[in-house]
């Protein structure tokens, strides 16, 4: 039962005598750290394992200091050099008054440990044109476009829908030009209310209302530098008409201020719908639409740069593979298929949505199968797997046609649950007997356990 317990526990368990030799080591440590239990078990630690913080081994801290220690972080690298984040709770063994060694119960935080850093990274990064993926000749032409943009400080309005990397864009253009050594400022129109935003833009005086205190604009912090408005037309006509006053008169006051004070700042805004439509709809005013668009730039949906799509399909599978310290290889041609045949409503970041999710989803495999994708994918190919396309049944009869239907489909859960036959059996409603006589009758051979 002991043993039982310690592999089946959902914590790493790791135990040392007083020579700091291995007399315990679960599955679930042995998972953490990617290590098979025999290259661990009755060797020193430090043999096995290197140890980057300057205290070293939590295990041999806690037998050195005899004191117990909680939620302690630590950092160290495998034998293979693989680096591991883990979070332990650690406490000397005594028999009696002796410590006869140390046992530490851990849990993996490696995976959260990389996305912080990759979020910290991708927080303080300085995009440039380089970073925007993709071959096709609608998206080089927007890109040769922006480059156009960088020798000026005319201000710029990127149009696209959401998801197509407009801030990517955004940052390009900053930091390709001579501004590059100020600040980039981005604020997001729609996420504050209007209460709020007129504040945040043109700043405060102490005074100016109830808790106002003494408070830079977003006009003021980004001095020398670019402000990125994104979803400008989310903006009141009020707010949209100062905001044309400011670039007119490159001064802007603060609320509640007498003076006005001049400012030196590139303006870049975004927008996830047609101009020309906000304007005639009263969502943008017409003098400031013909003010940002000095430079106006049209990113295409993903839909229309289909090129694009097994290009960032293999980047974002190679930015996961880093992050998750896996190695996926890419995509099955089931699995390509449908990417290729979706429309992509939430365009460049869904598709990255989509493969990170594929991979949280994977063990073993090296490459994205049908199964391991959102819900909405497989539905689509279950339906085009039962109703094929006119053209490809054309000349056959409907005795045939419904034996490839079913073919298919049972293949499918098949395949969907590893060929286990009594977990894909429940899911069709039917006996494990039952199961294999279609399956022999479909001509399907049992190939995975």
């Amino acid at each position: 039962m002991y043993e039982k317990l310690m592999e089946e526990i959902d914590v790493g368990v790791h135990a040392i005598d007083t020579d700091g030799r291995t007399i315990m080591y679960n599955r679930k440590l042995s998972e953490i750290e990617n290590m098979d239990p025999e290259e661990v078990i009755g060797q020193p630690i430090r043999e096995v394992f290197r140890f980057t913080d300057d205290g070293g081994s939590t295990l041999h801290r806690a037998m050195a200091e005899g004191k117990e220690a909680r939620n302690e972080k630590q950092t160290y690298m495998n034998k293979r050099g693989v680096e591991i984040t883990t979070i332990n709770h650690t406490f000397p063994v005594r028999d009696g008054e002796s410590i006869i060694g140390a046992l530490e119960v851990t849990k993996d935080i490696t995976r959260l440990e990389r996305l912080v850093q990759e979020n910290m990274r991708n927080g303080s990064r300085r995009y440039s044109f380089e970073d925007i993926i993709g071959v096709s000749p609608a998206l080089k032409e927007v890109i040769d476009h922006a480059r156009r943009a960088v020798r000026t400080t005319s201000s710029v309005l990127i149009v696209g829908e959401t998801g197509t990397g407009k801030e990517l864009f955004a940052q390009s253009i900053h930091n390709g030009s001579s501004r590059s050594p100020g600040p980039f400022i981005s604020q997001n129109c729609a996420a504050l209310p209007e209460s709020l935003i007129e504040g945040i833009l043109f700043g405060t005086v102490k005074g100016a209302f109830t808790g106002a205190e003494n408070r830079l604009g977003l006009f003021e912090q980004a001095e020398g530098g670019t402000l990125l408005l994104d979803e400008l037309n989310s903006l009141s006509p009020d707010l949209q008409s100062r905001l044309l006053r400011v670039i007119q008169e490159k001064s802007v006051r603060r609320i509640g201020a007498q003076e006005e004070k001049k400012i030196d700042v590139r303006l870049i805004a975004t927008m996830n719908e047609d101009p020309i439509d906000a304007v005639t709809e009263g969502r943008l005013r017409k003098d400031l639409y013909y003010r940002l668009s000095v430079v106006a730039l049209f990113v295409p949906p993903l839909r229309e740069r289909m090129e694009d799509l097994p290009v960032l399909t293999d980047f974002f599978i190679t930015k996961y593979n880093d992050l998750f310290q896996m190695d996926v290889q890419g995509v099955s041609a089931q699995t390509e298929g449908l990417l290729t045949d979706y429309h992509w409503p939430g365009n460049v970041r869904e598709l990255e949505h989509v493969i990170e999710g594929a991979m949280n989803m994977m063990t073993e495999e090296d490459r994205i199968e049908v199964r391991h994708l959102p819900l909405h994918f497989q539905k689509k190919r279950r339906r085009e797997a039962i109703v094929p396309e006119p053209a490809a049944v054309e000349n056959i009869t409907l005795k045939d046609y419904l034996h490839e239907a079913e073919r298919r489909f049972v293949l499918e859960q098949l395949e969907r649950h590893r060929f286990k036959i009594q977990e894909t059996a429940e899911t069709l409603g039917l006996s494990r007997q039952s199961l294999q006589y279609r399956m022999k009758k479909l001509g399907i051979r049992k190939t995975m356990r």
